[in-house]
């Protein structure tokens, strides 16, 4: 049976005792379902899996996004994540990848700029530097419900717009092609994701406005309001291991990757999404 420890006093846990490299037997997989929906994050330590074994272990929890144009495994169930150019060396910093793990060390929740949002994300650490490069994960569940009430009443029916190309623009305007930027128009979504276990709220860096509010009175709310919800209290750090494996739910937490010495050092990760709000 797997072994469930807290890593922090509102969310987040690691599982121990679980190999998943086989396949979860059903009484085992609801129990790691059930954690997944009580805590948010879940770190699984000392996962060796091969892409197909991570394929396999998240589509237990639904359908799988096929990754997005212009993204490093484009077309595939996988989005690798890393700063080593194809020909094994360190990729510059104006590499497209490496621009695009700047842009992911900002507040997000993945793929929010899509019609169907992504419900779950797995990421394998496969390579790691020796410092740096840790996720930071801030429950957005436990900030809505620490929102004063005035707050609460404020966002209750808000939508706000979510545009992949005005987010990555703001990091690079070399980020975006044309491709991705017709594949990509803005798109609605709640202010406020409800779910089984609660009301979060739902914003990040693809938010870009507020519909019924100028830009400037939206950037005020959208950035008052993930600067509380990013407060440390609410927040989780996860130092990776080689081979943990972690699993986040997009409805319920925003996360962000911090820096690392990119010029030298090497980090090779790949993610799963799975789709659905």
């Amino acid at each position: 049976m797997p072994t469930i420890t807290p890593l922090h006093p509102l969310f987040a846990a690691r599982i121990g005792g679980l190999d998943l490299t086989q396949d979860l037997d059903d009484a085992t997989f609801a129990i790691v379902r059930d954690a997944f929906e009580r805590y948010s994050v879940l770190v699984f330590p000392g996962q060796t899996i091969t892409d197909g074994q991570q394929v396999r272990f998240s589509e237990r929890f639904g359908q799988l996004e096929t990754t997005r144009a212009g993204a490093n495994g484009a077309g595939s169930k996988l989005i690798v994540l890393t700063n080593i150019a194809a020909d094994g060396s360190i990729a510059p910093p104006t590499d497209t990848q490496v621009l695009s793990n700047r842009a992911d060390q900002i507040w997000h929740t993945d793929s929010s700029f899509k019609p169907t949002p992504a419900r779950a994300s797995l990421l394998s650490a496969r390579m790691i530097p020796p410092r740096g490069g840790d996720t930071q994960y801030a429950s957005m569940r436990a900030a809505y419900a620490a929102l004063p009430d005035a707050d609460k009443r404020l966002v209750e029916g808000l939508v706000a717009v979510h545009d992949f190309n005005w987010s990555r623009s703001r990091v690079d305007t070399a980020l975006v092609t044309d491709a991705e930027r017709a594949d990509n128009p803005p798109v609605r979504q709640p202010v406020v994701m409800d779910s089984p276990k609660g009301k979060a709220l739902y914003l990040g860096a693809h938010a870009r406005l507020i519909e019924g509010m100028d830009e400037a009175e939206s950037r005020t709310l959208i950035d008052r309001l993930i600067a509380f919800g990013t407060q440390e209290r609410f927040v989780y750090s996860h130092r990776w291991a080689s081979n943990d494996l972690v699993l986040w739910d997009n409805r319920a937490v925003l996360h962000r990757a911090t820096p690392f010495q990119s010029a030298n050092e090497r980090r090779h990760m790949v993610r799963t999404t799975v789709a659905g709000a």
